[in-house]
């Protein structure tokens, strides 16, 4: 039996068998974050050879063994800042760094908070930068429907335009909607993008998005999007579904995004 890994991005079905090999390294990774797992200790891990792991595992997750693992990595220390007292130093080494200073740095580019504000604002970000780089070029307007899961409440949905799988950093564009439906993302630039968004069940905007509330959360994605200079509108829609322990972690800080968004809605 097979199964795609994306609602939206079926074109290759992806077998049982490969999934719970990946699912084996994502336990690896989870019981080894400390530790400095290289790409030969995940393929033993998988039974695979380290070539054919590495192409597996992209394949299965969307992005390399090292970046997941990284993000894996970033989405523990956002849950240790928020329930322990532990020092950053020390929830630095907990997750596999050597220096306070390179995690700090791709903490906050990657949740959009240094350490410290994270903790201090409670996992809540204020605001959320885009990336605005390519401002002034031709651009293109992305519109489409967020579709609910079966069965399954929704609340508000982030959605967000980015560079790849994981949704980190700045996102090309994003918005926030009160409930599932359509969205509209404008002044897309020419590129690459991949459509992601999540959602919680109404009540639980609160949630962290870390891998225990996993069974809160509902994910989408779609991609890769290619937008051309000569292309006005494109339409693109997105199936939210539960998230799986396949899924890259959200790493972006996005809650108080959500409420500010809202209330500038009502106003």
């Amino acid at each position: 039996m097979t199964r795609p890994r994306w609602d939206q991005d079926a074109r290759e079905p992806i077998d049982e068998g490969l999934e719970r090999a990946v699912i084996r390294v994502i336990d690896t990774m989870r019981q080894n974050l400390s530790e400095q797992l290289t790409v030969d200790d995940m393929a033993r891990a998988a039974r695979f050879s380290k070539f054919h792991f590495s192409r597996v595992f992209q394949r299965v997750t969307g992005v390399s063994p090292g970046r997941f693992l990284s993000a894996m990595r970033l989405q523990e220390a956002k849950r240790l800042l928020l329930t322990t007292s532990l020092s950053v130093a020390d929830i630095t080494f907990q997750v596999g760094y050597n220096s306070v200073g390179t995690f700090s740095t791709r903490f906050k580019e990657s949740v959009g908070l240094s350490p410290t504000q994270y903790r201090r604002f409670g996992g809540y970000t204020k605001d959320i930068a885009t990336d605005d780089r390519r401002r002034g070029l031709r651009s293109t307007t992305l519109r489409g429907e967020i579709k609910s899961p079966p069965d399954n409440p929704v609340g508000t949905v982030f959605v967000g335009l980015f560079p790849d799988w994981i949704p980190q950093g700045f996102p090309v564009k994003c918005t926030v909607l009160r409930t599932p439906g359509p969205y509209e993302l404008a002044d897309i630039p020419p590129g690459t993008w991949h459509l992601l968004a999540h959602a919680v069940a109404p009540g639980q905007e609160h949630v962290a998005g870390f891998d225990a509330d996993r069974q809160s959360l509902v994910v989408g994605a779609n991609g890769p999007i290619a937008v051309r200079s000569e292309t006005s509108l494109k339409r693109v829609n997105l199936q939210l579904r539960p998230m799986r322990i396949l899924d890259p972690p959200i790493l972006l800080a996005l809650l108080d995004v959500r409420e500010m968004a809202l209330s500038k809605q009502a106003g």
